[in-house]
């Protein structure tokens, strides 16, 4: 089970998993199934509901009865990241298939597609900032508010995340950070190289900013990170 979920009282992971295992439940439901009051009930699912692990919606209704409708409980988006979830070995395999039934360009254009889009969805935000403020909104690159992005500047700059989100993909497919790689270029205007890695068990990953090296955004064209010793230049190989 979840960390999170084992530190729970046990009431509050008995109605949890019961929400889960039943996809939603009302306060009635939660109080009978427990042995415990409506009002005993609806203060654990208001607590729950505060952290943020449980959602509140209209519980449909047959259209016969009047007055106020209640509320059925369900396991809400962040609340799903505490059960079991597979999407890494998914996302894996996703790649790993078109990898054998295309090859290597078609991999390489799916994620130059996915830097676009990534690179649309910024640029607006970014119009008109100077790298500083662009550096500073781009903390959020990943998750909004980021704890553990930061700036670091000490002859040079660098973005630096420790907690990607999507590490465990990354670790066995380092190529995908290629598309960080080339949507920073593309969005500070500088080329941006990876100096650390999670994959070298640096703990992190290290974007340093080359600001002797502008680029136009519309000129910086799509490549893999090459692995040590590549030759070829456009990471190629890292497939």
């Amino acid at each position: 089970m979840n960390a999170v979920i084992d530190a729970m009282s046990e009431t509050r992971r008995e109605i949890l998993l019961r929400i889960k295992q039943s996809g939603g439940a009302t306060i009635s439901e939660i109080a009978r199934h427990l042995g415990i009051s409506d009002e005993g009930a609806r203060q654990h699912l208001i607590r729950l509901e505060r952290q943020g692990w449980i959602a509140r919606r209209p519980a449909r209704t047959d259209g016969g009865r009047s007055g106020r409708p209640a509320s059925v409980y369900e396991i809400s988006e962040r609340g799903e990241n505490l059960f079991p979830k597979r999407y890494d070995e998914l996302s894996i395999a996703l790649i790993d298939t078109v990898l054998d039934l295309y090859g290597p360009a078609a991999v390489k254009a799916a994620l130059a597609r996915v830097a676009d889009a990534w690179v649309r969805d910024w640029e607006t935000r970014l119009r008109g900032r100077t790298l500083e403020e662009r550096l500073a909104m781009l903390t959020d690159y990943y998750v909004k508010s980021d704890p553990f992005a930061s700036i670091e500047r000490n002859g040079h700059i660098s973005l630096i995340e420790r907690n990607c989100p999507f590490r465990s993909v990354a670790m066995a497919r380092p190529y995908l950070c290629s598309i960080t790689v080339n949507v920073l270029t593309r969005l500070l205007g500088y080329n941006v190289t990876r100096i650390r890695r999670f994959q070298d068990g640096d703990g992190c990953c290290e974007f340093r900013v080359l600001t002797d090296r502008p680029v136009e955004s519309a000129d910086v064209r799509f490549a893999l990170e090459p692995r040590d010793g590549d030759a070829a230049g456009d990471g190629e190989s890292a497939l």
